[in-house]
């Protein structure tokens, strides 16, 4: 089966369309132009047969007296003629001579009639050399439209040729992006959706590779500790108080590595999320929601906590999978930090095509020197993986939204953890 090219089927439409063009246009003139000879023509013997009639009627006039109008190519007859509509005019052809006759009614009493016939070859020949020309034209326009149509076809073809050049040089090792400054605007769609699939790949890849070189040590420092504690307490008899404990240590670093495994399932139900449909969604109808169901959370710790907004509404078109993932992530992040009887403030703020979410707590707030973001990384001695921010920087990078996290500058200890979304431009706000 032969390839199809989009560059030989643009091409062969452009030829198509403009040769048909070109070919329409021609015969459209052609047939103009000879009609127009033709009605010039009819309308000269018109008005001589109307001159002739004037002249008979003022004097005795005879086919002796109308030798006169005569010349090369004009003869003038008065015949009689029954039967005949007030004016005919007839083309015909004697061998190769081209004539065109008119009868025009002298009087109509006496059935007489004024008879002009008029030689048209060099009409004729006129418009036959239009014709040639024509032809003559249209072959070195076609050659002209498949000159052109190829150059056309090649220059509409090269911001494809460069995305195609860009994406099949592309590997793992070298995720570049597609300057869209240098693309026509019709392409700067695909080119960005193309450039935002890359950074998805390259995010993917980077967190999986930190990912798996963080779970391999994370799983081996509590394997080690339970090994080497398990070696010492086989080396001489122990009560059974100390074999408890030994147990007891296992059973705590068994549960350790369960919450560890659990994340990294969430994290591939995650990637499972990354290609969801999104869909039209109300930000602010879902915080109100979701703040109801985090309260009955925060109420088990003695933490009150509260949703400010201006905004009735925000919609836009998002994946609500991911963005549950970030906002429960910053929520529970809040609780588990923020001691009791203290509050937690959810906010959400527009300007102008975003919006600002921000969790504010009232907890020990977070070290300026650490990689939050990291997997595996743990603030205070709270238990935890460590990898939910790490997840939740995942699904904001899908959403090609930005996450922060910084401590509080008003004076009272606790963080503020930031999400700030685009509104997609489909959606009315």
């Amino acid at each position: 089966m032969n390839k199809r090219s989009i560059y030989r089927q643009f091409s062969q439409k452009l030829i198509f369309a403009t040769s048909f063009f070109v070919i329409v246009l021609s015969l459209i003139f052609y047939g103009f132009t000879k009609a127009t000879i033709y009605e010039e023509i009819s309308d000269e013997l018109l008005k001589d047969a109307q001159l002739i009639s004037t002249l008979t009627k003022t004097s005795q006039t005879n086919n002796q007296d109308l030798r006169v109008l005569i010349n090369a190519d004009l003869k003038v007859d008065i015949i009689i003629v029954k039967n005949i509509p007030n004016i005919t005019l007839r083309k015909y052809s004697i061998k190769n001579d081209s004539f065109m006759e008119l009868l025009y009614p002298l009087d109509k009493k006496a059935h007489k009639y004024i008879k002009i016939t008029k030689n048209i070859n060099t009409s004729d020949k006129m418009i036959n050399k239009i014709f040639g020309n024509l032809i003559f034209l249209g072959i070195g326009g076609l050659i002209l439209i498949i000159m052109y149509a190829l150059a056309v076809s090649k220059t509409l073809l090269i911001p494809i040729i460069r995305i195609t050049q860009k994406l099949s040089n592309m590997n793992e090792n070298s995720l570049t992006q597609i300057d869209t400054r240098k693309l026509p605007m019709e392409f700067e769609p695909l080119a960005n959706s193309i450039n935002n699939l890359t950074t998805k790949i390259e995010n993917y890849v980077k967190y999986q590779k930190e990912l798996f070189i963080g779970t391999a040590h994370e799983l081996k420092t509590p394997l080690a500790v339970m090994k080497l504690k398990s070696q010492v307490t086989l080396t001489r008899p122990r009560d059974t108080k100390r074999y408890e404990d030994v147990l007891k240590l296992h059973i705590d670093e068994i549960d350790g590595m369960n919450q560890m495994i659990s994340s990294i399932l969430d994290m591939g139900r995650q990637e499972g999320a990354q290609f969801e449909k999104p869909i039209e969604f109300d930000i602010v109808k879902y915080l109100i929601s979701k703040v109801e169901s985090y309260k009955l959370l925060a109420n088990q710790k003695d933490v009150e906590l509260f949703f400010e907004t201006n905004i009735e509404s925000f919609p836009t078109l998002i994946q609500p999978t991911l963005l549950t993932q970030i906002i429960q992530n910053f929520v529970q992040n809040a609780i588990k930090f923020t001691p009791s009887g203290n509050k937690i403030i959810i906010k959400a703020v527009p300007n102008n095509k975003s919006i600002t979410i921000e969790v504010i707590d009232e907890g020990i707030g977070c070290p300026k020197d650490v990689d939050l973001f990291a997997p595996f990384k743990r603030v205070g001695n709270e238990k935890g993986a460590g990898l939910g921010l790490f997840l939740a920087k995942s699904a904001a990078d899908t959403l090609g939204a930005t996450i922060s996290i910084e401590n509080r500058t008003d004076g009272i200890s606790g963080s503020i953890a930031t999400l700030k979304l685009q509104s997609n431009p489909t959606c009315k706000i």
